[in-house]
């Protein structure tokens, strides 16, 4: 006899994928669809705050009553002496995984929001319960498993997966395809495409890869960031019941398009007294103060003075770094991450940017999508995310009535082919004045271009009145950013302005 029956093994089969699968891309939900047939309670073709999370429990509440239930008759046929090939131990403690994971990943999140609402280093109480249960599941007696991770590392794994679900989940929003995109790279970020290998092999080493964050600005790159920097493993202390750091404090983040170099270096490595103008004391850097479970993040990374890439590139090949006007070689054990807007491969080329710079910070890339990009994928999504930003500015009672007097000003004003170029940070703008006077009036943008090409045309007297129109609406429309808002102002009908614009 089998260890699974034939119904029981196609169950097994797909729980096993859905345990490693990537929780935020469309695999995700055809796996759920797949082990629950009619029961499955259907949402979006992604994991989002859109779908509801009612939904998401739903359905997760009623797998973990099937694996459950599934997971105790096959350890009993283990413990009975049922023979099986190493196969099908890998499909009993890919369920057993599955089933401990969810029975706490309640008490998992409700501890990390607590974390993140109050900060601080707190005990685990509910650590004892989670080894005898692991125990049971994983090591029944007389039974030689292929699995040999102690409680106290899968508790740190699980911890982890839960963590990086929360801080993606919940801070990075958006139900299109390209923010479904971005929260998948996020998660790929963290644990690599095989979570299995990570598990076993790699959590302990993804600190040592550099993750470059590019994309336009306003996309929320910080955020990014963020999500990456608190989702790093951090092992757990049995003696203690507590983990080894404080994920709410293991992010360093500077801006070095906002100082000088000479401070740049000062922040990163810190200084010896008398190393410059100024120096009055010794002071430590990030990468002295950051701890190996911490992170540095350098944000305007395509800022940065060629001297300090040179500087920076020996942290990333040797990890060892100087304080300023010191002999003495630090070790650096944090991760690095790094983000931009500019054209990296176009700064290469021009000399400002190093090309061995480049690649040693690029040993890992996270693209942000443009709000034109998530907007024009979706019909639903601008209400959506509306809505998210209506929710913090205005409270939940008037979220609704914002969001629709938003939604009416854009469709109306600005058109849905709006081009939104300060993207995300921009639609918050939109929200805000609003909220405040009723309209949103885009800043105009300087457009060299369509300016420089028209005047130069009408003082040479070259263009007859139809190129003089097609010229005009290419000048407005580069100010707008919108079909629909150029043909307001210029007075015109979209499809004639989108012609004209177009036109050859």
């Amino acid at each position: 006899m089998a260890l699974f029956r034939p119904d029981e093994r196609e169950l097994a089969e797909t729980v096993s994928r859905l345990v490693y699968c990537n929780p935020f891309l469309p695999e995700r939900v055809e796996l759920e669809r797949k082990a629950l047939g009619d029961d499955f309670v259907g949402f979006e073709r992604v994991l989002n705050m859109r779908s509801g999370d009612d939904a998401l429990a739903e359905n997760v509440q009623r797998l973990i009553e099937r694996v459950g239930v599934l997971t105790e008759a096959a350890r009993e046929r283990l413990v009975d002496g049922e023979a099986v090939n190493d196969a099908e131990r890998v499909l009993y403690e890919d369920l057993a995984l599955f089933f401990l994971y969810h029975r706490y990943h309640l008490q998992f999140r409700a501890w990390i929001q607590d974390a993140l609402d109050t900060g601080g280093r707190r005990r685990l109480g509910f650590y004892a319960d989670f080894e005898k249960n692991a125990r049971h599941l994983l090591h029944p007696p007389g039974v030689e498993l292929l699995h040999d991770d102690p409680p106290e590392h899968l508790f740190a794994f699980f911890f982890q997966l839960n963590r990086a679900f929360v801080n993606i989940y919940m801070y990075i929003v958006g139900a299109s395809m390209a923010a479904a995109n971005l929260r998948g790279s996020i998660w790929q970020s963290v644990f690599t495409h095989d979570l299995r290998r990570y598990r076993r092999a790699l959590y302990q080493r993804m600190g040592d890869a550099a993750t470059l964050i590019t994309g336009p600005s306003g996309t929320g790159k910080e955020l990014v960031a963020r999500a990456v920097a608190f989702s790093r493993y951090i092992p757990f202390d049995v003696s203690s019941k507590q983990f080894g750091d404080d994920f709410k404090e293991s992010l360093h983040a500077l801006n070095l398009s906002a100082l000088s170099p000479t401070l740049i270096e000062s922040e990163l490595f810190g200084h010896r007294r008398g190393a410059f103008t100024g120096a009055l004391e010794d002071r430590r850097g990030w990468f002295e103060v950051c701890r190996p479970l911490g992170t540095v993040f350098l944000d305007e990374i395509g800022e940065l003075d060629a001297a300090i890439q040179v500087k920076l590139l020996r942290v990333l090949q040797t990890r060892t770094f100087q304080r300023l006007g010191d002999t003495e070689t630090k070790a650096f054990h944090g991760k690095i991450l790094a983000a931009t807007n500019r054209d990296l491969a176009r700064a290469m080329q021009d000399g400002s940017f190093r090309e061995d710079f480049y690649y040693r910070l690029n040993a890992d890339m996270i693209v942000t999508p443009s709000l034109r990009d998530q907007l024009g994928a979706d019909v639903h999504e601008l209400q959506h995310l509306v809505r998210f930003i209506a929710v913090r500015m205005a409270g939940e009672a008037e979220a609704d009535v914002l969001t629709g007097e938003v939604v009416e000003w854009v469709e109306g004003r600005l058109g849905l082919d709006y081009s939104w170029p300060g993207n995300f940070r921009e639609l918050e703008q939109c929200v805000r004045n609003i909220l405040v006077r009723k309209e949103y009036r885009p800043t105009p943008r300087e457009s060299s271009s369509a300016r420089a090409t028209l005047v130069d045309a009408m003082e040479t007297g070259r263009l007859t009145a139809d190129e003089l129109l097609n010229a005009y609406c290419q000048l407005v429309h580069e100010q707008t950013g919108s079909y629909s808002e150029a043909a307001r102002r210029v007075g015109l009908d979209r499809r004639t302005v989108k012609a004209r614009v177009t036109a050859e």
